[in-house]
């Protein structure tokens, strides 16, 4: 089936549709520098990734905390309380807003006949609130997180969850994310891939290539959404 007329449209959460940008500012809050917020994401996708290649499972919370006392612990200088930290940064998830682009794309594809749900590495609850707070919730079918299958993406098992809880097979769902290892996790599990490349300039030649490359999300609705009156029968 062609990508844009997919049925089912599977939605990554952190910096796909959240702006993880002011979490700098939590940093600075606590007398650190801004730019650690790159190295916490980085430390906790390469851990909770580690932990499910092992066959492990420990949720995005217990993960983060445990990466915000690790880069503070190796910042010169800083002599802060790591837990009351690590509380402050993690607060600071619950009160995100998407990217500007976001509650318009939704609109568009739910409203060109698009089935729309999400799946993260972090928490539904964290999911709904976010979505809540755009005023898309409503346009979500279901919402889902890696404490179902136990497992975090890029693994197989998680993407198979995310589209057997909307009733699809993989082939009949895209998913949508900003990061190349999503897509590719997602295209090898059997869904086909659309990035949001959000200011990136390249895609890994590593990685299994996406069926779309869009700037933000916008402009991935107007593609699909015109793809879909396209195939529409005519009366």
């Amino acid at each position: 089936m062609p990508a844009d007329q997919l049925p089912v449209l599977v939605f990554d959460v952190n910096e796909t549709l959240s702006d993880l940008t002011p979490l700098r500012g939590c940093f600075e809050d606590i007398c650190a520098p801004g730019h650690l917020l790159a190295t916490l994401f980085a430390g906790v996708l390469r851990d909770g990734f580690a932990l499910t290649a092992a066959g492990a499972y420990v949720d995005f919370t217990d993960v983060a905390r445990d990466g915000v006392r690790a880069v503070l612990s190796g910042l010169e200088g800083w002599a802060g309380d790591g837990e009351a930290a690590a509380r402050h940064i993690l607060d600071g998830f619950a009160d995100l807003d998407v990217h500007p682009d976001v509650p318009d794309g939704i609109r568009r594809l739910s409203e060109a006949g698009y089935r729309l749900t999400a799946m993260t590495n972090g928490s539904v609850a964290l999911t709904e609130r976010l979505l809540d707070k755009a005023g898309v919730l409503d346009r979500f079918e279901s919402l889902s997180d890696v404490s179902g299958p136990r497992c975090w993406k890029p693994a197989q098992a998680a993407y198979q969850y995310a589209v057997e809880r909307v009733g699809v097979r993989p082939d009949q769902a895209l998913m949508v994310a900003v990061h190349p290892w999503d897509i590719d996790g997602a295209q090898r599990a059997g869904l086909e891939g659309a990035w949001l490349r959000r200011g990136a300039s390249a895609y890994p030649q590593t990685m299994t290539p996406p069926r779309h490359v869009a700037r933000e999300l916008q402009e991935l609705a107007d593609v699909l959404a015109s793809g879909r009156r396209a195939a529409a029968p005519t009366k």
